[in-house]
């Protein structure tokens, strides 16, 4: 892995919240993503982890400027990606592409396969009409499907190979970074496989550099170099994927860690689960201090007080939590 080719900086995006029809008024400011600081380093593998609804896909879509940043840094290859036009925006969309949670609805049911593949391409002008044809049937035999099938329609596929579809086209333009928001939360497990496997030969492959989002640590465990935890539009814990889920320090990344079952069913047994109290607040309204504090077992009153940093703890990793050496020396 060389240099940076993606370096987020206190990126956060939020959204006014409105009331009322006739005489509508703000009251307040949804802080979907609030202050995030990471890089993706080229042909690597960044797992983005965390519960439904902690902005993860807002972080996603942010990456990719489909949704633009309210304030921070997002810089592409060097480039400053916010502030820039859909004009100035548009060749460095073939570099960076993104494949969806739900394949069925990403992909125009009107619309067959060779359509929906080359139609990127035909906007780019990457080849000549001609030429288009040999390049779709190329693209799908690298992600697992027969050419044959070029002229079928999405409803015609199964979740597995809609999925496939949707890779192949994000890799039509040969981008260098892909950001796969839950690629395989809606398939089968033996399903699941396939696809994870499929996007690391193509890391191997193509040096692609991917942020790969699940709000399940097991998908992403084997997959990524790094994994990055997110709660309430926030990083709180982020370093090297073997260090994190064997020994994790923040207690929302345990509480994380303890939902994946083990293969060995006495040590399943045997094991302590972490049981979170309550549900996470809502972004509208964060809870001040520390944003996990009021369902966190080691949460103390300073907690409560202070909003903590994201700064670098033993092991290569990063966490944003007041009480971690108390923590880790518990847990030693």
């Amino acid at each position: 892995m060389a240099g940076n080719i993606l370096t987020l900086t206190d990126v956060k995006t939020h959204f006014p919240v409105y009331r009322g029809l006739v005489l509508e008024r703000r009251i307040g400011t949804l802080k979907a993503v609030d202050g995030v600081n990471l890089s993706l380093a080229e042909g690597e593998i960044l797992g983005l982890v965390g519960e439904s609804g902690c902005g993860k896909s807002t972080l996603a879509r942010t990456i990719l400027q489909l949704i633009p940043a309210t304030s921070g840094s997002v810089r592409f290859r060097g480039r400053e990606l916010v502030g820039l036009s859909r004009n100035a925006l548009r060749p460095l969309r073939r570099e960076m592409q993104m494949v969806f949670q739900d394949p069925y609805a990403s992909l125009n049911p009107r619309m067959t396969v060779f359509d929906a593949i080359a139609e990127p391409m035909a906007v780019h002008g990457m080849c000549s009409r001609r030429e288009l044809p040999q390049r779709v049937a190329a693209l799908m035999e690298r992600v697992g499907l027969a050419s044959r099938f070029m002229r079928k329609y999405p409803h015609e596929f199964s979740g597995g190979q809609r999925q496939r579809i949707a890779i192949a086209r994000a890799l039509a333009l040969e981008p260098k970074l892909i950001v796969a928001d839950e690629p395989v939360s809606a398939l089968d497990v033996s399903v699941q496989a396939q696809i994870l496997n499929l996007l690391a030969r193509l890391r191997r492959e193509e040096g692609l550099a991917i942020v790969l989002i699940s709000h399940d640590l097991s998908v992403v465990k084997h997959l990524s170099h790094r994994i990055a935890v997110m709660y309430l539009g926030r990083i709180v814990e982020m370093g090297p994927a073997a260090e994190v889920f064997a020994h994790p320090g923040h207690p929302y990344t345990r509480a994380l860690a303890s939902a994946v079952p083990l293969p060995e069913p006495e040590k399943e047994r045997l094991r302590r689960r972490v049981i979170l109290q309550g549900d996470p607040p809502s972004p509208l309204h964060p809870p001040p201090g520390c944003p996990f504090h009021p369902r966190c077992a080691y949460a103390g009153p300073e907690c409560a007080q202070q909003t903590p940093q994201l700064e670098a703890r033993n092991g290569g990793r990063m966490a944003a939590c007041l009480r971690w050496d108390a923590i880790m020396d518990v847990h030693e």
